[in-house]
C-alpha cells in the first residue's frame, strides 16, 4: 500500500508527541556567573519568617532583547545588617550574567520575599515590585540602568507581610493594576516557638491570622489608590502567597487567582470594568478533589491539552497532592490531579514553585515544580521524608497524562536542596527554555536545557509597548495554542514575559494577537525558528 505525504506527516506528527524527550537540564550555575546565596537568617528560635524563601524575576530591564535576573533575598532577624541584599544580574546574551546592584540601585536589604515586574508608569521600562517581610519596594526603571525607589511617591507601601504580587490592567484603560497578597500576622516581638512530636520546630501557618490582600488601582500618573474593597477583593482575610492574572474565561480581561496557605484558594471573575467577584468555590477551583482545604503555595495557569483555555496548576503542602484544575470552557474547572497522573508522585513532596512550559518543543505544555521541606530537622519529627527534596519535570505525553522525568534529565534535576521559587525563560537565547530556582539558605541554580532546540521547532515573540495581559494564539492546521503576556507567578516569581512556543515539526504557523486594548493583530505564513518582535501600533513582525 502507498502512504501518501499527508499520513507521512501525520504519522511524524504522533510518534514525535508521544516519544520521550531526548532534553536534559545541565547545572550551569557556576558557567552563568550568578554567585548569589540566599540568606534565610534561620536560627535555633524557629521564627515563621524563615521557612518561605524567596522569588525570582526574569525580566529584561535594559530593553536589549535577554532575560535579566532579579534574586530576592532575605536577612537575619538578629543579627542586624549582614550584607545579604536582593541582587539583579544583567545578561549578556548568552547566558552570562553580571552582578549590577550597586549600579542600578536595587539592592534592598530588608527581608525579601516575593517580586513581580511591569511598566506602571508606561515609559517603555520594566519596574518592579518587591514585597518584604516589613515595608514592600517599588522600584521605577529610569532607562539608564539605575531604579529609583519610588514607593512612597507612588503610594504603594503595605503594611504587613506580604507575599506574591502582581500587575495587571483590569479596567483597560492602558495602565497597569497592583495585586499584592498577603500572608500572616507573625512578629518577632510576640514569636512563641512550636513543637512537633516534643520536638522544637516551626509552627503551623494555622497558628497565626491570615491578613487581607491589598489592590491598588493606577491613577495614570505614576501614582496609585487603594482600591481593595471597591474592586472587590479583601472581603476574606486569607493566608495569601502565590498570585497570577489570566484570562480565565476568555471574554478579553483578567481574572486573578490567589493560593492561600491552610484557606480556600480565591478564584476572582471581572467583569470587564474592573470589578471583581469571588467565585472560586463555584467554579471548582477553591479546595482540592476531596472538598478539603489544602496548604496552596504556588500557582501557574496553562493550556496543556491546547484546548484555548487556561487551566490552572496549584503547589501544595506534603501528603496533599499538586492540583491540575482542567478549565472546562463553560466557567467550571474539573480536578484532573489523578487523571493526569501527577498526583500520586507528588504525596510525599512538600511543593512551591510551578511553571508551564514547553520544554521540548513539540507543542505541549510540560510542568516543573519546585520542591523542599520548611522543617530544616524534619528527619527528627518524619523520618520519611528530608529537608531537601529533589524537584520534578512532569513531561506531557499529549493525552492529557504526565510522567515525571527529572530522574533523567540530567545533573540540574538530579540536584537536591530545599526549592522556593522558580522561573522559567530561554536565558542564552537558543531557542529552548531554561529554568532559574531558588533555594531557601542556598544557592540559586541555573539549569541550562540541552537539546531542546534540537528536538522540535520553536517561535518566540517580544510584544512591545502595553503588552502584559496580551493573549497570542497560534495555529498550524488543527494544531492550536495560547500564551498570555504575564507579570507574577509561580511561587513569588516572575517568569520571562517573551511568548514562547514548541512546535515539533510544524514550520509554518499563523498568529493572532489579542492586546489589552482590544486590538486585534492578525499574520500567516510566519517561518519558525526565530525570535520576532512586534508593536500594537504596527502591523509587522521584526525579526531579532
Amino acid at each position: 500500500m502507498k502512504i501518501g505525504p499527508f499520513f507521512v506527516s501525520l504519522l511524524l506528527i504522533i510518534s514525535h508527541a508521544h516519544a520521550q524527550p531526548a532534553v536534559t537540564f545541565t547545572d550551569a550555575t557556576v558557567q552563568s556567573g550568578i554567585t548569589f546565596t540566599h540568606e534565610d537568617g534561620r536560627s535555633y528560635k524557629k521564627y515563621f519568617v524563615e521557612t518561605l524563601g524567596s522569588g525570582i524575576a526574569l525580566f529584561d530591564y535594559d530593553n536589549d532583547d535577554d532575560a535579566d535576573l532579579y534574586l530576592v533575598n532575605g536577612a537575619n532577624l538578629d543579627a542586624g545588617d549582614t550584607g545579604a541584599m536582593n541582587r539583579l544580574y544583567q545578561n549578556d546574551g548568552t547566558g552570562h550574567f553580571i552582578d549590577v546592584t550597586e549600579a542600578s540601585g536595587v539592592g534592598h536589604r530588608g527581608y525579601g520575599v516575593g517580586v513581580c515586574a511591569g511598566d506602571y508608569d508606561n515609559d517603555g521600562w520594566l519596574d518592579i515590585y518587591v514585597t518584604n517581610f516589613g515595608s514592600n519596594v517599588l522600584y521605577r526603571n529610569n532607562g539608564d540602568g539605575t531604579f529609583t525607589d519610588t514607593t512612597a511617591a507612588a503610594g504603594v507601601d503595605v503594611p504587613a507581610w506580604s507575599a506574591g504580587c502582581a500587575f495587571a490592567d483590569v479596567d483597560a484603560d492602558g495602565d497597569l493594576e497592583l495585586y499584592v497578597a498577603n500572608y500572616v500576622t507573625f512578629s518577632v516581638e510576640t514569636h512563641t516557638p512550636c513543637r512537633v512530636n516534643g520536638i522544637l520546630a516551626y509552627c503551623s501557618p494555622r497558628t497565626y491570622d491570615g491578613v487581607k490582600d491589598v489592590f491598588f488601582r493606577n491613577n495614570g500618573d505614576g501614582t496609585f489608590t487603594e482600591a481593595t474593597r471597591e474592586a472587590g477583593f479583601g472581603t476574606f482575610a486569607a493566608r495569601g502567597l502565590g498570585v497570577t492574572f489570566g484570562d480565565i474565561d476568555n471574554d478579553g480581561d483578567a481574572e486573578l487567582y490567589v493560593a492561600n496557605d491552610a484557606d480556600a484558594n480565591f478564584l476572582y471573575i471581572n467583569d470587564g470594568n474592573g470589578k471583581f467577584q469571588e467565585q472560586s468555590q463555584l467554579a471548582g477551583v477553591a479546595l482540592s478533589e476531596h472538598g478539603l482545604v489544602e496548604n496552596g503555595m504556588g500557582v501557574a495557569f496553562g493550556d496543556y491539552d491546547n484546548d484555548a483555555c487556561l487551566d490552572i496548576g496549584v503547589t501544595n503542602f506534603q501528603h496533599q497532592t499538586n492540583t491540575l484544575y482542567h478549565n472546562d470552557g463553560d466557567g467550571f474547572f474539573t480536578d484532573r490531579t489523578d487523571a493526569s497522573r501527577t498526583g500520586t508522585v507528588s504525596l510525599p513532596y512538600l511543593a512551591w514553585g510551578v511553571n508551564f512550559f514547553d520544554f521540548d518543543q513539540d507543542g505541549f505544555q510540560d510542568i516543573f515544580v519546585a520542591n523542599g521541606h520548611i522543617h530544616d530537622n524534619v528527619t527528627l519529627i518524619d523520618n520519611s521524608t528530608t529537608y531537601a527534596q529533589r524537584n520534578h519535570l512532569f513531561w506531557n505525553k499529549g493525552d492529557g497524562t504526565f510522567i515525571d522525568v527529572a530522574e533523567e534529565s540530567g545533573s540540574g534535576l538530579a540536584l537536591i536542596r530545599s526549592s522556593r521559587g522558580s522561573a522559567v525563560g530561554d536565558l542564552d537565547n537558543d531557542g529552548d527554555l531554561d529554568i532559574v530556582v531558588s533555594n531557601v539558605g542556598d544557592s540559586v541554580d541555573i539549569l541550562r536545557n540541552e537539546g531542546g532546540n534540537r528536538t522540535g521547532n520553536w517561535l518566540t515573540l517580544t510584544l512591545q509597548g502595553k503588552s502584559i495581559g496580551a493573549r497570542v494564539i497560534l495555529t498550524a492546521g488543527e494544531h492550536r495554542q495560547v500564551r498570555e503576556v504575564r507579570s507574577g507567578s509561580s511561587y513569588l516569581s516572575q517568569n520571562d514575559m517573551r511568548v514562547h512556543f514548541g512546535l515539533g515539526i510544524r514550520d509554518n504557523v499563523a498568529l493572532e494577537i489579542r492586546w489589552p486594548s482590544g486590538t486585534v493583530q492578525r499574520f500567516s505564513g510566519v517561518k519558525v525558528n526565530r525570535f520576532l518582535k512586534i508593536a500594537e501600533s504596527v502591523d509587522e513582525l521584526i525579526g531579532l
